[in-house]
């Protein structure tokens, strides 16, 4: 499979919210119950417009199959040069580097900006692609918080990994 990475776009937000869903509601990646709307995605890729946070799709034709960003890490200013990640990408296309392309493109944009570190948050231990593509673009491990959420039936850790920019 080929696919193109370029900058997002708020045109993006339906088949973004279509991924983060699908995600959502079958994944372990993230801890939510249930998806957020429509509405806020697209105010969620607004704002990150607007602040000029580094945000990508992936594409194969005119379908986004993969999205990444960097987002505040913490709202408090003290934390203003440290940015968070978030890297989905759609069923059937994991594994074909659409999620390396994707971080590797935000890291650059964000050492652009001048921020200084990348912290990945990963939801579920046994999400061993998550860790595998945060570990190949530098990230090191942090820490473990254990049984912090509850999904499925189950209870579930967390990842903590960091990346100096």
């Amino acid at each position: 499979m080929s696919f193109e990475i370029r900058a997002g776009a708020l045109a993006d937000a339906p088949q973004i919210h279509a991924i983060l869903a699908r995600n959502i509601e079958t994944g372990t990646a993230s801890f939510s119950l249930e998806p957020p709307s429509a509405a806020e995605i697209e105010a969620r890729l607004a704002r990150m417009i607007d602040q000029d946070l580094p945000f990508y799709v992936a594409v194969s034709g005119d379908a986004v199959v993969g999205y990444a960003w960097a987002d505040w890490f913490r709202p408090r200013p003290g934390y203003r040069f440290t940015l968070e990640d978030s890297i989905y990408v759609a069923d059937g296309h994991q594994g074909q580097g659409v999620g390396k392309c994707l971080l590797t493109r935000v890291i650059e944009a964000a050492q652009a900006r001048g921020y200084k570190q990348m912290i990945a948050v990963i939801g579920d231990i046994e999400n061993t692609g998550s860790v595998g593509v945060h570990k190949a673009c530098g990230f090191q491990y942090c820490g473990i918080l254990k049984d912090v959420g509850f999904k499925f039936d189950r209870w579930l850790d967390t990842i903590y990994m960091q990346r100096a920019l």
